[in-house]
C-alpha cells in the first residue's frame, strides 16, 4: 500500500481530468465571436462550439423578448470545417478511454488494498490505466490546441445562411471551454505518467536461524 500513493493520486487527477473533459465537451464557448452586425444577433457577441452556434437574439423568433438561437452542427453541412467534425469524435475518444482508464486504476488499486499480491495482475492494470490517460489527455489537446490556433489567427468560417452568422468575426476570443480543456489535458497527462511509475515492491526473505 506504502508503494501506491502516486497511483492514488493519478486517479484522483485523472477524475478530475475526466470530469473536466466532459464539461468542456458540452460548453458551446470554444470560441467567441464579436460581430458588428445586431439585427439578429442582438448582443453582438456569438459563441461557437465544437456541437453547436449559438447567440443572444431579440428578433429571431420572438420579437421584445430575449431568446438563446442555437444551430447544431450536421453531417451534411459541406461548409463546416473538416476540423469540427474531427473535433467531436475525439472529445468522445478522450471521454470514453478517459473512462476506462479509471476503471483499470481502480482495479489495481483494489487488488493492492485487499492485500492481492499478484504482480502481473497490478502491474498491468496500472499500465493500462496509464496509457489511457496520456491517450485521453492528447485527444483532448489536438482540438484544443487547433480551437487555440482559430482564435489567435481569427480564422473565419463560412456558415450556412441558416445558421444566421456573419461569414467572419470582426474579433474573437478564447471562450471558457479551451482553459477547460488546457486543464483537463495536464491532470490527464500527470495522472498517466504517475500510473506508469509504479512498480511493485521488491521484499527480501530472511530466514531465521
Amino acid at each position: 500500500v506504502r508503494t501506491s500513493h502516486l497511483q492514488i493520486a493519478a486517479f484522483a487527477l485523472g477524475t478530475v481530468g475526466w470530469i473536466l473533459c466532459t464539461v468542456s465537451m458540452g460548453l458551446v464557448e470554444w470560441r467567441v465571436w464579436h460581430v458588428d452586425n445586431t439585427t439578429i444577433i442582438s448582443s453582438g457577441i456569438a459563441w461557437v462550439g465544437i456541437w453547436k452556434v449559438c447567440f443572444i437574439s431579440y428578433l429571431h423568433v420572438s420579437p421584445g423578448y430575449k431568446e438563446e438561437f442555437c444551430h447544431k452542427f450536421s453531417g451534411y453541412d459541406s461548409s463546416i470545417p473538416h476540423e469540427i467534425y474531427a473535433a467531436q469524435g475525439l472529445l468522445l475518444i478522450a471521454m470514453f478511454m478517459g473512462l476506462l482508464g479509471l476503471t483499470a486504476t481502480v482495479l489495481a488499486l483494489r487488488n493492492v488494498y485487499m492485500g492481492i499480491t499478484h504482480k502481473t495482475l497490478i502491474t498491468r492494470f496500472f499500465l493500462v490505466g496509464g496509457f489511457l490517460y496520456l491517450f485521453s489527455g492528447l485527444c483532448i489537446l489536438i482540438p484544443v490546441s487547433w480551437n487555440f490556433y482559430s482564435v489567435t489567427h481569427n480564422q473565419s468560417i463560412a456558415f450556412p445562411p441558416p445558421y444566421y452568422m456573419p461569414p467572419s468575426p470582426t474579433a474573437q476570443e478564447a471562450g471558457a471551454a479551451i482553459p477547460i480543456g488546457i486543464v483537463a489535458v495536464i491532470l490527464l497527462l500527470l495522472s498517466g505518467t504517475f500510473s506508469l511509475s509504479y512498480r511493485f515492491p521488491v521484499t527480501a526473505n530472511t530466514i531465521m536461524k
